[in-house]
This record gives C-alpha cells, sequence and structure tokens, in this order.
C-alpha cells in the first residue's frame, strides 16, 4: 500500500464578481433574511443568486455571518464536540467582515453560535439560527461483508483516521478571496449521488453521504476545483487514491477513488489545473469521482460553490 503522505505547515495564497462593496453588504442581508426572518436592506433574488457560497444555515450548509466594519480582521471560532474552539474563515475589508461558517450535518436545527474577538477588544459571542432540512434516505440490501469491516480493515481504517484528521485541522494563510469562492466541477459527468444522502445497508443506519458523487469513466481527467496546493495524497481502505487540497482558511476539498494521482505534496495548482484521473479505488462498486468541500473541520456542500 502507498504510504500517505501529510505536509507540514503551510503559508499560502471563477468569472468576474459584482463589486466586493454589493457582495459584502449583500451577504449581510442574506444571514438576516435566512437566519432571523426578513430584514430591512435584505438583498434581491437576483443580487443573492451572484452570493458563492449562498448563505445556507442547514446541517451540512454554510452561514453568511457579518462580523460588521473594522479596521483590521476580526477573528472567530466555533466550538468542536469535543468543546475545542475551530477558526472560522473571515474575509471581506474595512467596511464588512464576513465569517463563512460550515454547519455539521449532526447540527440539531435552533441556536448557534460563534465567539467573535476584534483588535483589543474581549471575545464576544455570535448567535445564528440553524434551520431544519430533510435529506433523502436510501435502503439497500447488500452482502454483509461490505457493511461489517474485518478485525484488520478496522485497524487500518483507524490508522488512516488518525491521520486524516491531522490533515483536516489545515489551517492557512493567505486567505480566498470572498469573491471568488465559485468553484469548477473537478470532472465532467452525471451527478450519481448528492451530498447529505441518508444510506441504510441491511437495516443499518450509516453516516450521511459527505460529498458529491459524479458518475464518470475510469481515465477521466479530474481538476483543481479552486487556486490552492496539495496537503494530503494517499491510497485509503474507504476513499481509495485521494488528494486533498488546502485553499486557506481551513477552506478544503478532497477527491476520492481516483485511478491516477498526478500531482504531489507541496504542489500549487491554479483552478482547472489537473490533479488525477477517476477511478474506482477503495471502498466502491464502480469508477465514479467523490467531492468533498470542507469548512472549519466540516464537511459542507460541495453545490453551494457551484454557480446557480
Amino acid at each position: 500500500m502507498p504510504r500517505s503522505r501529510l505536509a507540514g505547515p503551510l503559508v499560502l495564497f471563477v468569472p468576474p464578481a459584482p463589486n466586493r462593496r454589493t457582495l459584502l453588504l449583500g451577504s449581510a442581508g442574506l444571514l438576516a433574511a435566512s437566519a432571523w426572518g426578513p430584514a430591512q436592506g435584505a438583498t434581491t433574488a437576483a443580487e443573492a443568486s451572484r452570493v458563492v457560497p449562498p448563505a445556507t444555515p442547514v446541517p451540512g450548509g454554510i452561514a453568511r455571518l457579518s462580523l460588521g466594519p473594522a479596521a483590521t480582521r476580526p477573528q472567530a471560532w466555533a466550538s468542536a464536540n469535543d468543546g475545542s474552539l475551530v477558526p472560522l474563515l473571515v474575509l471581506g475589508d474595512m467596511i464588512e467582515w464576513t465569517a463563512l461558517v460550515g454547519i455539521p450535518l449532526a447540527a440539531v436545527p435552533g441556536e448557534a453560535r460563534i465567539e467573535v474577538r476584534r483588535a483589543d477588544e474581549s471575545p464576544h459571542t455570535l448567535h445564528y439560527t440553524v434551520v431544519p432540512k430533510r435529506y433523502a434516505e436510501q435502503h439497500l440490501k447488500v452482502a454483509p461483508r461490505t457493511v461489517d469491516l474485518s478485525p484488520e480493515d478496522l485497524a487500518r481504517f483507524e490508522r488512516e483516521r488518525a491521520h486524516q484528521q491531522l490533515v483536516m485541522a489545515t489551517f492557512s494563510e493567505p486567505l480566498p478571496d470572498l469573491n471568488r469562492l465559485r468553484m469548477r466541477v473537478p470532472t465532467p459527468g452525471r451527478r450519481s449521488s448528492s451530498f447529505g444522502l441518508r444510506r441504510v445497508f441491511n437495516g443499518q443506519a450509516r453516516s450521511p453521504h459527505s460529498g458529491m458523487d459524479i458518475a464518470a469513466p475510469t481515465g477521466t481527467p479530474v481538476v483543481a476545483p479552486l487556486p490552492g496546493r496539495v496537503i494530503d495524497t494517499g491510497d485509503y481502505f474507504f476513499n481509495g487514491q485521494t488528494v486533498w487540497m488546502d485553499h486557506g482558511g481551513g477552506l478544503l476539498s478532497m477527491v476520492c477513488h481516483l485511478s491516477a494521482i498526478r500531482v504531489k505534496l507541496g504542489d500549487a495548482l491554479d483552478a482547472g489545473e489537473p490533479l488525477g484521473a477517476v477511478g474506482a479505488t477503495g471502498r466502491v462498486t464502480g469508477p465514479h469521482l467523490h467531492w468533498g468541500v470542507m469548512l472549519n473541520r466540516t464537511m459542507v456542500d460541495p453545490a453551494l460553490f457551484l454557480a446557480a
């Protein structure tokens, strides 16, 4: 089995968007409309359609929280399951700062909060509301060996999970541009499974689908969805041949089940540059690409980063 690789500390660094002020003020209006109901000055539907990612404060979605004006970038954190604080992506300028918060699929609808600190100020709490969303559910009958892991496979999975947690904790600078977060679909093809799908195998519920599956023949080129740097490659039990990219500020992407990896650790790629090819490696039944997007260590719906 090829050895997986993890990068050390990194310092990093799509059509034209509306001017920054329009988008930033629009994001504040979107937050007010989605989380607390209609607000005076909220954006129009046409303006909202240009905001990527849109305000979607649901499990698996993204909250856009206005932090207001400030001379320097505020800092913000969300609480992890273990009680630790996870840094959030805060973008904008002195006119308007916006915190982008990835919401876990397991989040309970209701009130949520983040911690915010401006320069020379004590942290304060900012509240928002997570609203319910019902994802599709699929019941399948499969061979027991595809559901229950052997002791050897379980031990391998646990080792790989510990490594992946280190990869997913990456938070680097420079940060991406708030107005240039629209991603490219990594490979052409039909969407064969959407984010959030809940699968039940032989009556046993499994974790919801944490990415987007794209059906494509083996060998179909896979490209970088956004500028970034390769921070991990490996051949994993469930995900097969995998590439992780860091786009800055805790925004990561992954592509899995590749038949070939054509980048190496530390490579800097622009959007659209090749990084591998579609395959059927790992725990799969046929060739396809699994594409995942992570924000503040939380898998979110990749479709939120695509053009409307």
